[in-house]
This record gives structure tokens, C-alpha cells and sequence, in this order.
């Protein structure tokens, strides 16, 4: 893995986080940036990691951070996929919150991305008798 450190993100900046989600692809957060924005302000933990001062990754969570954390988005720049900053960003959230009852993500069901939350300790909802809802505003 290449050398990135890990910083809380305590300041959003429309210009790195947009660059972030365009690179990624997730088209309906880079463009609604008011929206991202705020989302950015109300969130629980906000997790960047950086190579020099570039932002390369970054992992944001939701909740109340007792009984429930919601990993809202993981992302690392392309160039910086598959070396290991996204299993880096994920098991830092998850010590800081090791003693949370419920740590909750929604992820695309493609197989190497639920194989490697599996590797996190993540298993499918059906596991536990369950079944997971969404309804989204477009």
C-alpha cells in the first residue's frame, strides 16, 4: 500500500469531495452538491485519508454511534483502488466504534464488493432474518 495517513475531515471543501465523487462515478451526490454538503455537516464521523495533502479516500458515517452507525459512503480515487485504503478507512471506523450494537451499510451487489465487506465482518441482512428496505426521493 502506498503511504497515506488518516486524518479526521473536519472541513469540507466542495472542490475535493466533488473531485472525489465525480472520479467514483456517483453522479447523484456530485450533482447535488448542496445536498452533499449538508449531508457532510450532520454526519456522525468523517474519515480522510491522504497521500502528501491529497485526499484519496475518504469513509463517512451516520447515526447516533450507541446503538447504530451507517457507513454512508466509502470512496478512494481509482488510481488508488485495490491497495488497501478502503479496508484501512473501514477498520479504523470500525475500532472507533467497536462497541456500537449495529453497524449498517448498503452497498451494490456485485460479488467482490460483498466479499470484501464479508471480510470486514459484514454478512448479508438474510443472515440475521432480515431483509433490508430503501425508498429513495428522485
Amino acid at each position: 500500500m502506498e503511504y497515506v495517513r488518516l486524518r479526521q475531515y473536519l472541513e469540507y471543501k466542495d472542490s475535493e469531495i466533488l473531485a472525489l465523487y465525480k472520479a467514483v462515478g456517483w453522479k447523484n451526490y456530485y450533482e447535488n452538491p448542496q445536498m452533499l454538503k449538508e449531508a457532510y455537516e450532520h454526519s456522525l464521523y468523517i474519515l480522510g485519508a491522504y497521500a502528501e495533502e491529497q485526499l484519496v479516500g475518504i469513509i463517512r458515517i451516520v447515526g447516533d454511534g450507541h446503538s447504530i452507525i451507517y457507513i454512508q459512503d466509502i470512496l478512494v480515487l481509482p488510481a488508488y483502488q485495490r491497495k488497501g485504503i478502503g479496508r484501512l478507512l473501514l477498520k479504523n471506523v470500525l475500532e472507533k466504534y467497536s462497541q456500537v450494537y449495529q453497524k449498517v451499510l448498503l452497498t451494490d451487489d456485485q460479488p467482490k464488493t460483498v466479499q470484501f465487506y464479508e471480510s470486514m465482518g459484514f454478512q448479508t441482512a438474510d443472515k440475521f432474518g432480515c431483509v433490508g428496505l430503501v425508498s429513495y426521493t428522485v
